[in-house]
């Protein structure tokens, strides 16, 4: 019965590293397009920089979920990873739109623009995961 239950241990293993390497490129990719430094400004205690970025994050792990659940293979699921990434990237850029020097005032610690991007990613990524579904 135990043998059974880790029959599936090597595909977890094979898709929860492909996870881990999708987020740490996430994370690296997404904080070198904005032009304020997030993990800096979160160890110097800015909490509009890690609501922003964290949002972000769950932004992009909605959809990283969903292609886990629905892709064929570890290959489809790296695809629609990236697909989620350039996502989150053009949210950042069309979010910034209406709010002007959103990345600036990110960087001087104001929540409410901090809250709209992560808001807006996490709304941005609901929606990027359900259309994968299909």
């Amino acid at each position: 019965m135990v043998l059974q239950s880790l029959a599936g241990l090597p595909a977890f293993l094979v898709y929860f590293c492909t996870a881990i390497v999708a987020v740490v490129s996430y994370l690296f990719v997404y904080t070198h397009v904005t032009p304020h430094n997030e993990l800096e400004l979160i160890r110097n205690n800015n909490p509009a920089a890690a609501i922003a970025l964290g949002l972000s994050l769950l932004g992009f792990s909605l959809p990283l979920i969903s292609a886990i659940a629905h892709s064929a293979n570890v290959w489809d699921c790296m695809i629609w990873s990236a697909i989620a990434l350039i996502v989150q990237v053009i949210v950042f850029f069309i979010v910034r739109i209406p709010v002007p020097n959103l990345p600036q005032r990110i960087a001087d610690g104001e929540l409410a623009p901090a809250i709209w991007l992560g808001l807006a990613s996490l709304a941005f990524g609901a929606i990027n995961a359900a259309c994968m579904i299909y």
